[in-house]
C-alpha cells in the first residue's frame, strides 16, 4: 500500500501543470504534423494527399484549410502563440472528420479524429501555460 501512495504522489511538486501542458502541446502537435500534415503537401508520399471535402468547399480552399490545420496551426500551438485560437481550425477539421467523414465507420477508423479532437479540446480549455509566447505577451 505504501508503494501505491508513493507512485500516486510521485513528483507532485516537481512536475507542474505548465511543464505537462508544454509537453502535451508539443507531442500532439508534432504527431499531427508528421503523420497527417506532411503527406498533405506530398512529403513522404508519391503525391499530396487528397483531403475529403464533406462541405463541398472549392477544392483549393479545402486543401488550403487542411494544410493550414495540419501544418501551420500546430506550429503556433507548439510555440504557444495564440494557442486557443489556433486550436479552432484544427478542431473544425478533426471534429468534421469524426462527426461527418467517419460517422458511420467503425471505432477503429474513427478513433484517430476522435483522439485528436479530445487532445486539442484539452489544449483549448487548458491554455498554453507559462512556457509559451502567450504567457510572455500578457
Amino acid at each position: 500500500m505504501n508503494i501505491l501512495k508513493k507512485i500516486n504522489h510521485f513528483n507532485d511538486q516537481v512536475i507542474s501543470f505548465d511543464v505537462i501542458i508544454l509537453f502535451f502541446r508539443i507531442v500532439v502537435s508534432v504527431q499531427l504534423i508528421v503523420v497527417h500534415g506532411l503527406k498533405k503537401i506530398g512529403i513522404g508520399t508519391d503525391m499530396a494527399e487528397k483531403v475529403p471535402n464533406p462541405f463541398l468547399f472549392p477544392e483549393d480552399l479545402n486543401q488550403i484549410l487542411a494544410i493550414a490545420s495540419n501544418l501551420v496551426f500546430p506550429l503556433f500551438i507548439i510555440a504557444g502563440f495564440y494557442t486557443r485560437i489556433s486550436t479552432i481550425p484544427i478542431l473544425i477539421v478533426t471534429l468534421s472528420g469524426y462527426f461527418v467523414v467517419h460517422w458511420h465507420d467503425s471505432l477503429l477508423q474513427s478513433d484517430v479524429p476522435f483522439m485528436y479532437s479530445v487532445s486539442f479540446l484539452l489544449i483549448a480549455f487548458a491554455g498554453s501555460g507559462k512556457y509559451s509566447i502567450d504567457f510572455r505577451l500578457k
